[in-house]
Protein backbone atom coordinates (compact mmCIF):
# COMPACT_ATOMS: atom_id res chain seq x y z
CA UNK A 1 0.00 0.00 0.00
CA UNK A 2 1.32 3.45 -0.86
CA UNK A 3 1.63 6.46 1.38
CA UNK A 4 -1.43 8.74 1.43
CA UNK A 5 -0.53 11.73 -0.74
CA UNK A 6 -3.34 13.85 0.73
CA UNK A 7 -1.56 13.49 4.05
CA UNK A 8 1.78 14.40 2.46
CA UNK A 9 0.18 17.45 0.85
CA UNK A 10 -1.23 18.60 4.19
CA UNK A 11 2.18 18.28 5.89
CA UNK A 12 3.92 20.39 3.25
CA UNK A 13 1.15 22.98 3.30
CA UNK A 14 1.85 23.42 7.01
CA UNK A 15 5.59 24.15 6.57
CA UNK A 16 5.63 25.86 3.14
CA UNK A 17 6.72 29.32 4.31
CA UNK A 18 9.47 28.00 6.58
CA UNK A 19 10.64 25.56 3.89
CA UNK A 20 10.95 28.35 1.32
CA UNK A 21 12.97 30.46 3.76
CA UNK A 22 15.25 27.58 4.78
CA UNK A 23 15.99 26.04 1.37
CA UNK A 24 15.67 28.81 -1.23
CA UNK A 25 19.45 28.92 -1.79
CA UNK A 26 20.33 25.32 -1.03
CA UNK A 27 22.09 24.60 -4.35
CA UNK A 28 24.70 27.26 -3.52
CA UNK A 29 25.81 25.05 -0.62
CA UNK A 30 25.90 21.84 -2.67
CA UNK A 31 28.50 21.84 -5.46
CA UNK A 32 27.42 18.43 -6.82
CA UNK A 33 23.89 19.77 -7.27
CA UNK A 34 25.21 22.65 -9.33
CA UNK A 35 27.54 20.45 -11.38
CA UNK A 36 24.80 18.03 -12.38
CA UNK A 37 22.11 20.65 -12.93
CA UNK A 38 24.54 22.47 -15.22
CA UNK A 39 25.14 19.20 -17.08
CA UNK A 40 21.38 18.62 -17.33
CA UNK A 41 20.89 22.10 -18.80
CA UNK A 42 23.71 21.58 -21.29
CA UNK A 43 22.28 18.22 -22.38
CA UNK A 44 18.83 19.77 -22.92
CA UNK A 45 20.09 22.65 -25.01
CA UNK A 46 17.12 24.52 -26.49
CA UNK A 47 14.65 21.63 -26.26
CA UNK A 48 11.36 22.28 -24.51
CA UNK A 49 9.18 22.00 -22.53
CA UNK A 50 11.01 21.06 -19.34
CA UNK A 51 9.25 20.36 -16.04
CA UNK A 52 10.46 20.36 -12.43
CA UNK A 53 8.30 17.76 -10.67
CA UNK A 54 7.93 18.13 -6.92
CA UNK A 55 9.28 21.66 -7.30
CA UNK A 56 8.38 22.94 -3.83
CA UNK A 57 9.08 26.69 -3.63
CA UNK A 58 10.92 26.55 -6.96
CA UNK A 59 14.60 26.69 -6.03
CA UNK A 60 15.65 24.06 -8.59
CA UNK A 61 13.22 25.51 -11.14
CA UNK A 62 14.78 28.95 -10.72
CA UNK A 63 18.33 27.59 -10.93
CA UNK A 64 17.59 25.99 -14.31
CA UNK A 65 15.65 29.04 -15.52
CA UNK A 66 18.76 31.14 -14.84
CA UNK A 67 20.73 28.73 -17.06
CA UNK A 68 18.42 29.56 -19.95
CA UNK A 69 16.04 26.60 -19.71
CA UNK A 70 12.37 27.15 -20.50
CA UNK A 71 10.95 25.40 -17.46
CA UNK A 72 7.77 25.09 -15.41
CA UNK A 73 7.18 23.62 -11.95
CA UNK A 74 4.64 21.17 -10.58
CA UNK A 75 3.94 20.32 -6.94
CA UNK A 76 1.37 18.56 -4.79
CA UNK A 77 1.18 21.36 -2.20
CA UNK A 78 -0.77 24.50 -3.07
CA UNK A 79 0.92 26.39 -0.23
CA UNK A 80 4.33 25.48 -1.65
CA UNK A 81 3.17 26.73 -5.04
CA UNK A 82 2.08 30.01 -3.49
CA UNK A 83 5.64 30.44 -2.21
CA UNK A 84 7.06 29.52 -5.63
CA UNK A 85 4.85 32.01 -7.47
CA UNK A 86 5.68 34.80 -5.03
CA UNK A 87 9.43 34.15 -5.24
CA UNK A 88 9.59 33.47 -9.00
CA UNK A 89 6.67 35.20 -10.76
CA UNK A 90 8.35 34.76 -14.14
CA UNK A 91 8.04 30.95 -13.96
CA UNK A 92 4.76 29.02 -14.53
CA UNK A 93 3.79 26.70 -11.65
CA UNK A 94 0.87 24.30 -11.42
CA UNK A 95 -0.59 21.83 -8.96
CA UNK A 96 -0.23 18.16 -9.84
CA UNK A 97 0.57 14.63 -8.79
CA UNK A 98 3.59 12.76 -10.16
CA UNK A 99 1.69 9.49 -9.89
CA UNK A 100 -0.99 10.79 -12.30
CA UNK A 101 0.60 13.36 -14.57
CA UNK A 102 -1.85 15.46 -16.56
CA UNK A 103 0.37 15.55 -19.66
CA UNK A 104 0.01 13.82 -23.00
CA UNK A 105 2.25 10.93 -24.00
CA UNK A 106 5.61 11.94 -25.51
CA UNK A 107 5.05 15.63 -24.74
CA UNK A 108 7.93 16.73 -22.46
CA UNK A 109 11.59 17.17 -23.44
CA UNK A 110 13.07 16.70 -19.97
CA UNK A 111 12.09 16.21 -16.33
CA UNK A 112 13.98 17.10 -13.17
CA UNK A 113 12.75 15.84 -9.79
CA UNK A 114 14.98 16.58 -6.79
CA UNK A 115 13.91 14.35 -3.87
CA UNK A 116 10.40 14.15 -5.29
CA UNK A 117 10.13 10.39 -4.65
CA UNK A 118 11.20 10.38 -0.99
CA UNK A 119 7.64 9.98 0.33
CA UNK A 120 6.86 7.10 -2.03
CA UNK A 121 6.88 3.39 -1.30
CA UNK A 122 8.72 1.20 -3.83
CA UNK A 123 5.41 0.55 -5.58
CA UNK A 124 4.67 4.27 -5.84
CA UNK A 125 8.20 4.99 -7.08
CA UNK A 126 7.62 2.48 -9.87
CA UNK A 127 4.37 4.23 -10.80
CA UNK A 128 6.15 7.59 -10.84
CA UNK A 129 8.89 6.27 -13.14
CA UNK A 130 6.32 4.82 -15.55
CA UNK A 131 4.46 8.13 -15.63
CA UNK A 132 7.64 10.12 -16.32
CA UNK A 133 8.57 7.66 -19.06
CA UNK A 134 5.10 8.01 -20.60
CA UNK A 135 5.17 11.80 -20.82
CA UNK A 136 8.79 12.17 -21.98
CA UNK A 137 9.48 12.61 -25.66
CA UNK A 138 11.66 9.95 -27.27
CA UNK A 139 15.20 11.00 -26.41
CA UNK A 140 13.91 12.82 -23.30
CA UNK A 141 16.08 13.18 -20.20
CA UNK A 142 15.11 12.38 -16.61
CA UNK A 143 17.26 13.66 -13.72
CA UNK A 144 16.20 12.90 -10.16
CA UNK A 145 17.64 12.41 -6.68
CA UNK A 146 16.99 10.18 -3.68
CA UNK A 147 18.39 9.07 -0.32
CA UNK A 148 20.44 5.87 -0.55
CA UNK A 149 19.65 3.08 1.90
CA UNK A 150 17.05 0.60 3.05
CA UNK A 151 15.36 2.39 5.93
CA UNK A 152 12.21 4.42 6.44
CA UNK A 153 12.66 7.58 8.51
CA UNK A 154 9.65 8.87 10.42
CA UNK A 155 9.63 12.65 10.92
CA UNK A 156 7.41 14.15 13.62
CA UNK A 157 8.95 17.63 13.88
CA UNK A 158 10.41 19.81 11.16
CA UNK A 159 11.18 23.52 10.88
CA UNK A 160 9.43 24.20 14.16
CA UNK A 161 6.20 22.42 13.23
CA UNK A 162 4.73 19.11 14.28
CA UNK A 163 4.49 16.86 11.24
CA UNK A 164 3.71 13.22 10.55
CA UNK A 165 5.52 11.95 7.49
CA UNK A 166 7.68 9.04 6.38
CA UNK A 167 10.81 9.44 4.26
CA UNK A 168 11.77 6.37 2.22
CA UNK A 169 15.35 5.46 1.33
CA UNK A 170 16.04 3.30 -1.74
CA UNK A 171 18.84 0.96 -2.72
CA UNK A 172 20.64 1.77 -5.94
CA UNK A 173 19.91 -1.77 -7.14
CA UNK A 174 16.17 -1.17 -6.76
CA UNK A 175 16.28 2.20 -8.52
CA UNK A 176 18.27 0.83 -11.46
CA UNK A 177 16.02 -2.22 -11.85
CA UNK A 178 12.82 -0.18 -11.55
CA UNK A 179 13.95 2.31 -14.19
CA UNK A 180 14.89 -0.51 -16.57
CA UNK A 181 11.49 -2.12 -16.10
CA UNK A 182 9.86 1.25 -16.82
CA UNK A 183 11.66 1.39 -20.18
CA UNK A 184 14.53 3.80 -19.47
CA UNK A 185 17.96 3.43 -21.07
CA UNK A 186 21.48 4.77 -20.41
CA UNK A 187 20.85 4.87 -16.66
CA UNK A 188 23.66 6.56 -14.75
CA UNK A 189 23.62 6.72 -10.94
CA UNK A 190 26.06 9.06 -9.17
CA UNK A 191 26.33 8.77 -5.38
CA UNK A 192 27.91 11.13 -2.85
CA UNK A 193 28.35 11.51 0.87
CA UNK A 194 26.27 14.21 2.63
CA UNK A 195 27.56 17.73 3.04
CA UNK A 196 28.23 18.23 6.77
CA UNK A 197 26.12 20.87 8.52
CA UNK A 198 24.21 21.51 5.28
CA UNK A 199 21.76 18.60 5.02
CA UNK A 200 20.49 15.47 6.73
CA UNK A 201 23.44 13.03 7.02
CA UNK A 202 22.33 10.48 4.43
CA UNK A 203 24.14 9.23 1.35
CA UNK A 204 22.66 10.91 -1.75
CA UNK A 205 22.24 9.77 -5.35
CA UNK A 206 21.62 11.60 -8.62
CA UNK A 207 20.22 9.65 -11.56
CA UNK A 208 20.30 10.42 -15.26
CA UNK A 209 18.04 8.23 -17.41
CA UNK A 210 17.02 8.46 -21.05
CA UNK A 211 13.89 7.51 -22.92
CA UNK A 212 15.16 5.88 -26.09
CA UNK A 213 14.53 7.72 -29.34
CA UNK A 214 12.34 4.95 -30.66
CA UNK A 215 10.59 4.08 -27.39
CA UNK A 216 7.05 5.01 -26.53
CA UNK A 217 4.53 3.65 -24.04
CA UNK A 218 0.80 3.89 -24.65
Amino acid sequence: MGQDLKKVEKQYDSIAKEWAEAFSGEHEKKPKDRELLNRFAKDIGNRKPVWDLGCGPGNTTKYLKDLGIEISGLDLSEKMLEQARALHPEIPFRKGNILQLAFENDSIAAVVAFYAIIHFTEEQAGTAFREVFRVLQPGGIFLFTYHVGEKTLHVDEFLGHKVDMDVFFFTTEFIFSCLKKSGFEKIEIIEREPYPEVEYPSRRAYVFALKGKHRSRT
